[in-house]
């Protein structure tokens, strides 16, 4: 196999004493890249006074990457501006928060291009390149200007919206246009893929026919490619020292109580909001089981210099406070609101000290909370997983108790279900699922990729 470029906006190999608040799609990639010996290309997250395109490398438990300053002007307009006001909510279908301004759409191209000059010469001829997610939409398209014939893929890790949410995107025409230097497209579900094939097609006028998309002249294969973890760590990272221990104290401090968890990056599309008001109405519907169970919300804060963001957290801390105020009793907390992240260990170890586990974002592309939740899992005792219809995960995790966010009524129901749900059925849904989550893992999901990307024929 070719050595893979994996190029991404954030650089952060995982390792395994990585911060609880380091995303799922970080573990995943490191994961795929151990297995290729391949470099991992970024944004160091640092600011440089004048971009100069000098490269950091590092290398770490089987992993080198190499990371980019960028200037102030850049994470303005293409992190802050265009990448996470712009087609974040666009594409989480939050029209109401997406911002249009021609500067953000300028420093998005701007980074874009320095992103490609820096990464050339890294690239060798028998290299296949792997650019992730809707920070870099652009980037395939300015390496092909460059002279790359190399085989390059892009996966897209958010939804994909409808062809007319994505029309109140001034330029939305040409972005779409850019992703045909692309040999390879992979989504996580199919209404994703669906949803970019019918922009192509009913606005550009292309034509898709067994899995490939043509637009004047040029082609691309597009695959339906859900993202998996590294099941088989992540249960054996449940049943380690840091684990257990971590799963005895919160077994100790529910107090016989049980305890839902959901573990979250503080950000609207997780619906948080929605969960908070669902758990509530389970509080009053059921006045005689309120005091047996508990929600603990683990939210690290994330871009918190965007105003959209600061105004969530304001939210929740408001709704958790007024929840709290209008149930609690002396011995009695009905949600712990928590605003860090933890270890990975200390995660695995309190999803499995859940009964339940509140995976309920009103849109995403995958959620790996919901997989990881489902790994760390003790097999004769396993909990309950309540997953949003609206997150890529529903696809898979069908056993799940599915759920639409946006009903306070459903997810009360679902609440009550799980607690009561008895232990051989609570087994069956948690093997099936589990079942899936080892089939379709991450070197599933990279070697699905991989091998498309392979088979493809490279400009």
């Amino acid at each position: 196999m070719s050595r893979l470029i994996v190029i991404s906006n954030r650089v952060s190999a995982a390792t395994g004493g990585a911060a609880g608040a380091q995303g799922g799609l970080s573990v995943a990639l490191t994961s795929a890249l151990r297995e290729s010996g391949g470099l991992w290309f970024g944004w160091s997250g640092e600011v440089t006074d004048q971009f100069t395109g000098q490269i950091s490398f590092h290398r770490e438990d089987g992993v080198t990457t190499a990371t980019v300053d960028l200037e102030e002007q850049d994470v303005e307009e293409y992190y802050n501006g265009y990448a996470n006001r712009t087609l974040w909510p666009l594409f989480h279908y939050r029209i109401d928060l997406a911002e249009y301004e021609r500067g953000f759409a300028g420093g998005y191209q701007r980074a874009n291009e320095r992103f490609a000059e820096t990464v050339l010469p890294l690239i060798e001829p028998d290299d296949t390149v792997w650019v992730q997610d809707y920070h870099m939409i652009p980037l395939g398209q300015e390496l092909r200007k460059r002279g790359c014939k190399n085989r390059i893929g892009f996966f897209l890790h958010t939804p994909w919206p409808p062809r007319r949410l994505l029309l109140t995107l001034p330029e939305a025409s040409d972005l779409v246009a850019t992703l045909f230097a692309y040999d390879v497209i992979g989504f996580h579900t199919d209404e994703w893929l669906q949803s970019f094939v019918d922009f192509v097609v009913l606005e550009s006028g292309g034509v898709f026919e067994d899995s490939i998309l043509r637009l004047e002249g040029r082609q691309i294969r597009l695959i339906t490619c859900p993202i998996g973890i590294d099941s088989d760590e992540f249960a054996t990272l449940a049943k380690g020292e840091e684990a257990r221990k971590t799963f005895h104290q919160m077994r100790e401090s529910a107090g016989g109580r049980a305890m839902m968890v959901g573990v979250d990056r503080l950000d609207y599309s997780k619906g948080l909001e929605e969960r908070f008001l669902g758990y509530e109405r389970f509080l009053i519907e059921n006045p005689e089981e309120r005091k047996e169970v508990f929600l603990l919300q683990i939210a690290p804060p994330s871009r918190v210099t965007v105003e959209s963001y600061q105004r969530i957290r304001s939210s929740l801390e408001g709704l958790s406070g007024r929840i709290n105020g209008a149930h609690a009793d002396f011995d009695w907390v009905p949600i712990r609101y928590v605003n860090q992240g933890y270890p990975r260990a200390v995660l695995a170890g309190i999803y499995r000290a859940a009964r339940i586990a509140l995976v309920t974002p009103i849109r995403d592309g995958m959620n790996l909370v919901a997989k990881e939740f489902v790994a760390a899992q003790d097999p004769d005792d396993p909990g309950v997983l309540i997953l949003s219809r609206f997150a890529g995960a529903a696809a898979q995790l069908t056993e799940a108790l599915l759920v639409n966010p946006y009903s306070a009524e459903e997810m009360s129901d679902a609440i009550r279900s799980a607690l009561a749900m008895p232990q051989a059925e609570r087994i069956r849904r948690w093997q099936a699922m589990f079942n899936v989550i080892c089939e379709q893992d991450v070197l599933w999901w990279r070697r699905r990729f991989t091998d498309a990307l392979e088979r493809s024929t490279s400009v």
